[in-house]
């Protein structure tokens, strides 16, 4: 069953500030391609899929190219929602793929064996998806004003990859086209579509760059997870 990654990089990033922030310098690459050569590592993956802002489609493709990256299918054209950018990158996988991931652009740190189990479900289960407990004690607040305590027990933070057949996930994304639908992230529309998805161990190294502060922790990190993990 092959495998191809969708890798949806066509956000403003505007929670950073200044400049894209998948197309920021970490190690000596950009994160977002430090996020392809990832997957470009592992043995499992077939293909890889990468939805970008229109302007940087060719610049993008040759630059991936330029630093050894064998297995990139394609760059695609965003569209105006990550929903509708993963749904281009999907449209364009070949017919022999079977399982598809999808992983956001900023997460740099996902580990070979994340990987490794997420595709094994998937063949198994037909969907699953990295997450993390949550740990933090959580309150409700209003007007900034702590409310009832909610309890944690069952709750998680989910993470990606988030990996479907590939069947399921093109007809949950065409259903949801027809219906004029936008979900939050592709698990949720694959249980709307009727199916379940599996729970994968995720890790807290597996940070998405978002604010900030994730940015700096990214650079402390960067060091250490490359002597452990490239």
């Amino acid at each position: 069953m092959g495998v191809a990654v969708i890798i949806p990089a066509a956000g403003e990033g505007k929670r950073l500030g200044g400049h894209r922030k998948q197309f920021r310098a970490l190690g000596g690459l950009s994160v977002l391609e430090q996020t392809v050569m990832a997957f470009e590592r592992h043995p499992e993956i077939d293909h890889i899929i990468v939805a970008t802002p229109t302007d940087a489609v060719d610049p993008l493709e040759q630059q991936l190219r330029r630093i050894g990256t064998t297995k990139l299918w394609c760059v695609v054209e965003g569209g105006c929602s990550r929903q509708e950018s993963v749904f281009r990158a999907l449209v364009s996988i070949p017919g022999h793929i079977q399982v598809v991931l999808v992983h956001d652009a900023v997460r740099p740190f996902v580990s070979a064996d994340a990987i490794t189990e997420l595709v094994r479900r998937v063949r198994s289960d037909g969907a699953a998806a990295l997450a993390v407990p949550v740990s933090d004690t959580l309150r409700r607040a209003s007007e900034n004003t702590f409310g009832d305590t909610v309890e944690r027990d069952g709750l998680f933070r989910m993470q990606t990859p988030q990996g479907f057949r590939r069947d399921w996930f093109r007809e949950a994304h065409e259903a949801a086209r027809n219906e004029g639908l936008e979900w939050t992230d592709d698990v949720a529309l694959v249980q709307w579509a009727g199916h379940e998805v599996h729970c994968v161990p995720g890790s807290a190294d597996n940070v998405k760059i978002t604010t900030p502060s994730d940015w700096e922790r990214a650079q402390r990190m960067w060091p250490v997870w490359t002597q452990e993990h490239v």
